[in-house]
C-alpha cells in the first residue's frame, strides 16, 4: 500500500508531471508565469483544489449517480476553487489581483478534472490525495521553475528583488506572451530528453 502510494504521487511530480509530460493546463502556465510569485501562487491554489476535490470525489464516488458525474465533480471542485478565491482575496490580496481571472478558471483546469475522472473516481480515498498532491506539487515546480527564469532573464529579477547587475542585457521577450509560449518549449524539450535517457536504462536493466 504505501509502495503504490509512493509511486502515485512520484508520477505526478516526475514521470506523470502535468506540464512537461502531460501537457496540461497551458492557459495558467503561459499566462501567470511572468514572475515567481505569481507561478508559485498559483501553483499552490491549484494543489489545495486537486488535494481536496480528489479526496471528496473518492469519497463520494459510489454515491454519485453515473448520469449526473460529471456536473456533480464541476460542483466539487467548483466548491474548493471557491474557498480557495476568498481566502487570497482576504489575506493575499496583491497576488489575487495579479492573477486575476485564472483564480475562478482553476474550476476548468484540464488537471483537476482529468484527475477527478481518471483517478479519484476508481481509487481509494489515500491515493486519490496522494495523486492530488503529486501532481499539484509536479505543477507548482513546472510553473515555479518557468516563472523564475521568465522573470529572470526578462526583467534581472527574483521575487521582485533585483540579482543581476546592468552587465546582463535582459532579454524582454521573455516577459511577453511569446516568451512564454518559448520557454515552455525549450524546458519541455529538456525534460523529455531526460526522461527518455532515464527510460531506455530502465528498459536496458530489465
Amino acid at each position: 500500500m504505501l509502495k503504490k502510494i509512493k509511486n502515485v504521487f512520484v508520477n505526478g511530480v516526475l514521470s506523470q508531471n502535468p506540464t512537461f509530460r502531460l501537457v496540461l493546463g497551458m492557459c495558467p502556465t503561459l499566462a501567470v508565469t511572468t514572475t515567481l510569485i505569481n507561478g508559485v501562487g498559483m501553483g499552490l491554489a491549484t494543489t489545495f483544489v486537486l488535494v481536496f476535490s480528489n479526496m471528496l470525489v473518492s469519497m463520494l464516488k459510489n454515491i454519485i449517480p453515473d448520469k449526473i458525474r460529471i456536473p456533480a465533480f464541476i460542483i466539487i471542485i467548483a466548491s474548493f476553487v471557491t474557498i480557495v478565491e476568498m481566502v487570497m482575496n482576504k489575506f493575499t490580496p496583491d497576488l489575487y489581483e495579479s492573477l486575476g481571472v485564472f483564480i475562478p478558471l482553476i474550476v476548468v483546469n484540464c488537471i483537476i478534472f482529468a484527475r477527478a475522472e481518471a483517478f479519484a473516481s476508481v481509487n481509494t480515498v489515500y491515493e486519490s490525495v496522494f495523486d492530488g498532491l503529486g501532481m499539484g506539487i509536479g505543477f507548482t515546480l513546472s510553473l515555479g521553475l518557468i516563472s523564475f527564469l521568465r522573470e529572470l532573464l526578462s526583467a534581472g529579477t527574483v521575487l521582485g528583488v533585483s540579482v543581476i547587475g546592468d552587465w546582463f542585457p535582459k532579454i524582454a521577450i521573455f516577459g511577453l506572451p511569446a516568451g512564454g509560449f518559448l520557454m515552455l518549449g525549450l524546458l519541455m524539450a529538456g525534460f523529455n530528453a531526460i526522461f527518455k535517457v532515464i527510460d531506455k536504462k530502465k528498459k536496458v536493466k530489465a
